[in-house]
């Protein structure tokens, strides 16, 4: 297999599972048992930077939201936005900082990636059915305290199978927000989250990238850019209407086909 076909069925699977509670780094690490590149370095660096693609079609999906022009109060709001998203950021820059070659060096596996799905997804089944106490409606009315505190709540996510999307999603929601609110500001939190991975990977390896290498990687980041893209629309509208409750029923039976394959 090619190394142009991997990049596109990653980017695909990365596409897919980045912003959906369902954990992006535990899908990828159980299609590299079956889709790898040759090289484990460049495998590694490359699951980590096609999630830009991904970040890429939130910024674009969500330009509006962001970009700081246009009557006084959107800018206003804009900017608080953006308050909260560094602050939420920091706890994970800092632990991503000094335990994440830790937690790569020996989480990285079938095993960990089972259990973190399945406890997550009976999590989110709990969430679903508690009474909610909504009392923020949009991203830009969380206050700076409860965004660090889903900062907090994100560092989990280091741990492959937990889902940065689902830690921050049910952590906002239990703080407080509605469903859209938490969705939204998991988005907006990816972009400064995963942008300071990449940075750092690409930092670290680009100079052991080759010339096929670097084709690969652009592939994979315009399939993911292009398939996050479609997901984010479809997601938004889904919880409109719509409970998490079968990404946390899905969790739960991919558990379960992960432990029985990788053990028999």
């Amino acid at each position: 297999m090619t190394d142009i076909i991997i990049a596109i069925i990653l980017g695909i699977i990365e596409g897919i599972t980045e912003f959906l509670p369902v954990s992006s780094t535990g899908h990828l690490i159980l299609a590299n048992e079956f889709f790898t590149f040759a090289d484990p370095i460049f495998a590694a660096m490359f699951d980590i930077v096609i999630q830009s693609g991904a970040i890429l079609s939130v910024i674009l999906y969500f330009r509006h939201r962001l970009l700081p022009v246009g009557a006084p109060d959107h800018r206003d709001r804009v900017l608080t936005l953006w308050k909260a998203t560094i602050v939420g950021v920091v706890p994970a820059l800092v632990l991503g900082a000094a335990f994440g070659d830790t937690i790569e060096e020996h989480l990285f596996n079938p095993f960990v990636v089972a259990g973190s799905l399945l406890i997550g997804g009976v999590v989110i089944l709990i969430v679903e059915r508690r009474t909610p106490e909504n009392r923020i409606a949009a991203a830009e009315d969380i206050p700076l305290k409860i965004a660090l505190l889903i900062g907090l709540i994100q560092c989990i996510a280091m741990v492959p199978g937990v889902s940065r999307s689902a830690a921050t999603i049910i952590g906002a929601m239990l703080l407080g927000t509605t469903r859209i609110a938490a969705a939204e500001f998991s988005f907006f939190l990816a972009i400064p989250t995963i942008g300071a991975a990449t940075a750092y990977s690409l930092l670290k390896h680009s100079a052991l990238v080759s010339g096929e290498q670097a084709v690969a990687l652009a592939v994979g980041f315009v399939v993911s850019f292009l398939t996050a893209y479609a997901v984010i629309a479809l997601f938004m509208r889904w919880i409109s209407t719509r409970t998490f409750a079968p990404f946390g029923w899905y969790r739960i039976a991919l558990a379960i086909a992960v432990v029985v394959y990788f053990s028999f």
